[in-house]
């Protein structure tokens, strides 16, 4: 079993990125990104590669204690980095410390400015209450509380944000220590730690970085249920209640969590699980729906579900009316496929997509990973045939994963992140489970991501015919 992130596969990613990108520029020289573009994806990427593999050759050893207060730290240093920096970045070139062509992320200081001198019973309106829609109600009452401490401040709300980003690290190690071993959490903090896009909404006005501790944490908790043999009314009530939290911030993702721990009970081995907690666990899950049944959250759940082909089919069309004509062949049948390596870097300048340029070797780190989450996949199911043991986080990342391929949003980062934080610790599982076999797949892969970097800005450009 290997331990650590392989220097050898680091430099080949790096390399790979460079080439790709020198490739990309020079075929498509008219549309070649700006330099700040470009040195942030060449810094996302050498980071990440290098700092992984040095983090867990020279973590490998410490205290458990030690290497999670390390990660934490560092973890917590570079995104109050970020932070810092995305605010003085974003000050000079919109004229706002927001994003590029931002919306939502205004919407949410708008909104919680409006609620500044608002009593807490006003503010509580918007938790399932008085609000259109449950999706946002949690994180624009939970920005709310916190503006009655930061007052109008843009950048502290975003440094508490880091707090929350840097311990998501923390409790990925946890529920990859108990799915895949020690060395496997290491390496999945560790890739959680330096990983770009998880980084880069640390210095956004937007949900996703609380979303995502919540997510792991409702994971995580439901794994400890899962896997304790000593259990209360306090562990079996918590990850019920930080589902019920995840509808408040993004529908399908509560419905996933909850299917996600569903599938765990009835699917994990007996060993792990006793029969008996298996048919409580299973009652309790039935009671919890039971009470859903008819209310606001089912309703909204419903809603997107009936609506989920039409919005489908208008995101299409409506692509193809700005110009992007081979847009209407991204359907989920062609997008579900290619799920666990999504979304695809954009290297190219095309139609003002500054915030996809940033991120352009964040989703590169992302599509290289992507090789070993299919190792851990095909070793899951074929090899080591422990998949019912891993089916709490294999059955998460295929559900919502599933549900996006099928919308409009099939290669949106945003919509994709919140499955990364479980691809990371499968990517994890999979560079422990290398050998001299399985090796030759990866040989491949290295062939396989600048050919998929190239293809989409192709796509990109050539839909829009701009070559």
């Amino acid at each position: 079993m290997i331990q650590y992130f392989p220097k050898q596969i680091a430099t080949k990613g790096i390399y790979l990125y460079l080439g790709a990108l020198t490739v990309i520029s020079l075929a498509f020289m008219r549309h070649v990104m700006s330099i700040d573009f470009l040195i942030m994806g060449v810094m996302w990427v050498v980071g990440f590669f290098l700092l992984s593999n040095y983090c867990s050759k020279k973590f490998q050893e410490i205290p458990q204690d030690a290497f999670l207060r390390n990660i934490f730290l560092i973890a917590l240093g570079l995104r109050w980095a970020w932070c810092i920096f995305a605010y003085i970045y974003y000050l000079l070139k919109t004229g706002i410390p927001f994003e590029f062509a931002a919306a939502d992320s205004i919407w949410y200081y708008e909104e919680t400015m409006g609620n500044l001198r608002a009593n807490i019973g006003d503010v509580w309106r918007y938790l399932f209450v008085d609000t259109d829609a449950i999706s946002d109600s949690g994180y624009v009452f939970y920005l709310s509380l916190l503006c009655k401490i930061t007052g109008e401040s843009i950048l502290l709300p975003r440094l508490v944000n880091c707090i929350f980003s840097a311990g998501t690290c923390l409790l990925i190690y946890y529920l990859a220590k108990r799915n895949i071993g020690e060395e496997g959490g290491r390496l999945s903090a560790i890739f959680a730690c330096f990983m770009p896009n998880l980084i880069f909404y640390c210095g956004l006005h937007l949900k996703e970085s609380l979303m995502l501790f919540l997510l792991v944490a409702c994971l995580e908790r439901s794994d400890y249920l899962i896997r304790s043999r000593h259990y209360n009314v306090l562990n079996i009530a918590l990850p019920v209640l930080l589902a019920l939290i995840l509808f408040t911030f993004r529908t399908v993702l509560g419905a996933a969590a909850i299917f996600a721990f569903v599938t765990a009970v009835v699917f994990t081995n007996t060993s792990v699980i006793g029969k008996a907690k298996r048919y409580m666990l299973i009652g309790w899950m039935i009671l919890a729906a039971a009470t859903l049944t008819g209310g606001t959250i089912l309703n909204e759940a419903e809603g997107l579900l009936e609506q989920k082909d039409i919005n489908q089919e208008s995101k299409r069309m409506q692509q193809t009316i700005r110009g992007n004509q081979w847009a209407k062949y991204a359907t989920g049948t062609v997008m579900a496929p290619m799920m666990f390596v999504l979304p695809f870097p954009t290297m190219v300048d095309v139609d003002e997509q500054y915030n996809q340029q940033m991120l352009s070797g964040g989703n590169y780190v992302r599509n290289f990973l992507g090789g070993f989450v299919l190792i851990a996949l095909f070793s899951a199911i074929f090899i080591t045939k422990n998949w019912r043991n891993l089916s709490l986080i294999g059955s998460f990342a295929i559900a919502y994963l599933g549900i996006i391929s099928t919308s409009g949003f099939a290669n949106s980062e945003r919509f994709l992140l919140p499955a990364l934080p479980v691809l990371l610790i499968m990517a994890a599982y999979g560079v422990t489970l290398l050998n001299a076999k399985n090796y030759r797949f990866i040989k491949i892969w290295y062939w396989v991501v600048p050919v998929m970097a190239f293809a989409w800005a192709f796509f990109k450009l050539g839909s829009r015919g701009l070559f």
